[in-house]
């Protein structure tokens, strides 16, 4: 979860709130279930921002989030309310926090890229064209090695010159950053349940009517998501239910800790224990927390 303190109102922390989701998959219409999306009933009662933004079918980018996310600011300070950003892509987060400058998109650059099946040998290519950045990243990382040298080679930039790097945490008074952490027994226990819970709840017939409407033709990204990808393995009869199930949350496991080291190597976060917080108590210390933060 991220505050936002909009400077209208600043003298009163408990105006009206807006939500703006930073989620890259509740962006996705028709994926709610498996997403947590906000319900309808939940949106009628708090104006809900960034969900429900494009097909399944379609690409969504951070750049685009970013552009995005701006006017929904502007938005919410027009009417003199507070935004709180709700969510856990890191990425997007940052682009927020931090403003970055996100590079273009050259896809015929990538494809001749991912021909090469080598990442190292893509590292040292980066290494020749861009030392820095190829400093800041492990050689076994393809995902952002390709990024950095799609990036370089398309833009005729460096990678690196496009700021420095999600390293550098540099302070944003502006934003007031919580984290949620709990013990990673129970996460590993809660995720379980809450993945039988969207079973139970019909996540299995919302992919059934993802592949009836769109076939085989979701985006990249979200076939990648979390659960969907798993249950569409085994409608394709390549899995069990139950075994598409262990996997999904084996792997919903497996990007929680991923995240929350990510999330962790930002010192501008202010971390409370969630583990066995009673959840008004722990709003009332937030809130108490950001209305001294915005104290003149």
């Amino acid at each position: 979860m991220r505050l936002v303190p909009p400077d209208v109102g600043a003298g009163d922390a408990r105006n009206e709130v807006e939500i703006v989701s930073v989620d890259s998959m509740q962006v996705y219409r028709g994926m709610d279930i498996g997403t947590a999306k906000p319900t309808p009933e939940e949106r009628a009662e708090v104006r809900h921002h960034l969900v429900d933004l494009v097909d399944p079918t379609d690409d969504f980018s951070v750049a685009e989030f970013q552009r995005l996310v701006k006017h929904a600011l502007a938005d919410v300070e027009k009417r003199g309310n507070r935004a709180i950003l709700v969510g856990g892509t890191g990425l997007y987060v940052r682009s927020v926090v931090d403003d970055l400058d996100i590079p273009g998109q050259w896809p015929e650059v990538r494809a001749e890229l991912e021909q090469e099946a080598e990442t190292p040998v893509l590292h040292a290519r980066l290494a020749q064209l861009d030392p820095v950045a190829a400093t800041r990243m492990e050689p076994t990382n393809r995902r952002r090695v390709v990024r950095a040298l799609e990036v370089t080679l398309g833009s005729g930039r460096a990678f690196s010159s496009f700021g420095p790097g999600l390293e550098a945490h540099p302070a944003t008074p502006r934003f007031f950053q919580i984290g949620l952490s709990v013990d990673r027994h129970e996460l590993a226990e809660r995720i379980e349940r809450r993945f039988t819970r969207m079973i139970d709840d019909g996540l299995l017939e919302e992919v059934k009517a993802l592949v009836a409407r769109y076939g085989g033709r979701l985006s990249k990204t979200a076939k990648q998501a979390l659960g969907y990808r798993e249950l569409l393995a085994h409608l394709e009869g390549r899995t069990t239910l139950d075994e598409a199930i262990v996997e999904a949350v084996t792997r919903t496991r497996q990007f929680a800790v991923r995240q929350e080291r990510w999330f962790r190597r930002d010192p501008r976060i202010s971390w409370y224990d969630a583990t066995t917080a009673n959840i008004d108590d722990l709003a009332e210390r937030v809130l108490g927390d950001w209305e001294q933060r915005c104290e003149p």
